[in-house]
């Protein structure tokens, strides 16, 4: 049966009403984390920004495309943006993390043995299954949203589309579920870390701020904040993630998309909380060298084979 030009993208009534809320939520957001950025100049943070920009975009476009359901073009880019914002989200979560490790743990303990990846590929093999996930998803999520029953061979591309999505968000769950371990982790072995911080810290700023001794390097004693909005927010996008799986597998007929209120509790919810936890909790204001330029070392520190030979550390000299 062929489909009306006038039929809906939607298996619901959209309301405009809740996509307006969430857009000026993310909105305000964008703009307090706009300001944060440059007043601690986290540069970093950029994709932070753009992936909060992402978010009011998407329910912006939602906003116009409840009020024309027919239209395949403000369906698809609502639906494209909103899937794939939380993935350069936790790019940066990856890269937050990555500096904590720098400042915290000192440089001899940075070894494979402590985080089960090498210390200074935390980052890049991370945001490396970030961007392939991405791109699997783009593609995934554009099958999807641009395909019309009127299409030949609609249900094929359909299926293909949502098989294509499915590896992406597979990929990004088994990437960051390891990465939510290593990190969940990382939250108790580096207790052990903050004796020997607090012995190479000195006061400035008022106690709201402290120099590492023998260096220029300034670090918030409260750093700890900065790691459990990490481990929550890992959660979070799981949460999410699962959610958008199980969505895609089912389908179009499934329960899930065709009930709105699934898509604003288990994921705009979920993403907008680690929104504010990081609004809440800057990571600007937490750690130093939040440029995109990354320390490749601290100061009187030279490279030394690790004693199992398996991992690059770092002694302090």
């Amino acid at each position: 049966m062929a489909r009306s030009p006038d039929a809906s993208f939607y298996a619901y009534t959209p309301s405009a009403a809740v996509a307006a809320v969430c857009c000026a939520l993310f909105g305000i957001a964008l703009i307090w984390s706009t300001i944060m950025t440059i007043r601690k100049r986290s540069w970093v943070w950029t994709a932070q920004l753009l992936a909060i920009l992402m978010e009011v975009v998407g329910y912006a476009d939602r906003i116009i495309s409840a009020n024309n359901t027919s239209n395949l073009n403000l369906y698809a880019v609502q639906f494209c943006v909103i899937i794939l914002a939380p993935v350069l989200m936790a790019g940066a979560i990856y890269v937050v993390f990555g500096r904590i490790v720098f400042h915290v743990v000192p440089a001899q303990e940075r070894t494979t043995r402590l985080l089960w990846i090498p210390p200074r590929w935390i980052t890049p093999i991370f945001v490396a299954f970030d961007i392939l996930s991405l791109i699997v998803q783009l593609i995934g999520a554009v099958a999807v949203s641009s395909t019309k029953a009127t299409d030949e061979n609609a249900a094929n591309k359909l299926k293909i589309g949502k098989d294509v999505a499915l590896i992406g968000l597979a990929l990004q769950i088994v990437a960051f579920g390891l990465f939510t371990i290593v990190a969940a982790r990382f939250h108790f072995t580096s207790q052990r870390f903050e004796t020997k911080l607090q012995s190479r810290l000195e006061d400035a700023d008022r106690g709201r701020s402290v120099f590492v001794k023998g260096s220029s390097r300034k670090i918030n004693p409260q750093w700890r904040r900065l790691l459990y909005a990490i481990n929550v927010s890992c959660v979070l996008i799981l949460i999410r993630s699962v959610f958008r799986v199980v969505e895609f597998a089912e389908g179009p007929t499934g329960t899930v998309m065709r009930q709105e209120w699934f898509m604003y509790v288990l994921d705009t919810l979920p993403i907008f909380l680690v929104v504010c936890s990081f609004c809440l909790f800057f990571p600007g204001s937490y750690l130093p060298y939040m440029g995109f330029r990354v320390p490749k070392q601290p100061e009187g520190a030279r490279e030394l084979q690790s004693a199992d030979g398996s991992a690059i550390a770092l002694r302090e000299v």
